[in-house]
């Protein structure tokens, strides 16, 4: 742009991009932040991304959590979810006559 001598908002107009999003620097994920979350995980199996959290943040490590579990999940940490199967004994289960109705 400094080349050209042309703006930001003109230049990202010309390329149909929001300049919000040209301006937005990203902020690098720490990887000491990485490693405890996995340290925490693999003592406790059971603990899922929130209580995760609240163990870092014991420790003084902070983040959003919408953050939190973008990362818990990134590293393959999310726990198993049980899938729930329907009883279906309704179906294929007899009444049996025990003689009290004809």
């Amino acid at each position: 742009m400094s080349k050209h001598d042309i703006s930001q908002r003109r230049a990202c107009r010309l390329v149909s991009v929001d300049p919000k999003t040209m301006r937005r620097k990203r902020v690098p994920d720490c990887p000491a932040i990485r490693q405890r979350l996995r340290e925490i995980a693999s003592e406790r199996r059971r603990f899922g991304y929130r209580r995760v959290g609240l163990m870092l943040e014991r420790e003084g490590i902070t983040m959003n959590h919408k953050k939190l579990r973008w990362l818990y999940k990134d590293e393959g940490l999310e726990r198993f979810q049980r899938k729930w199967i329907r009883f279906r004994g309704s179906k294929t289960r007899q009444i049996k006559n025990l003689g009290r109705f004809p």
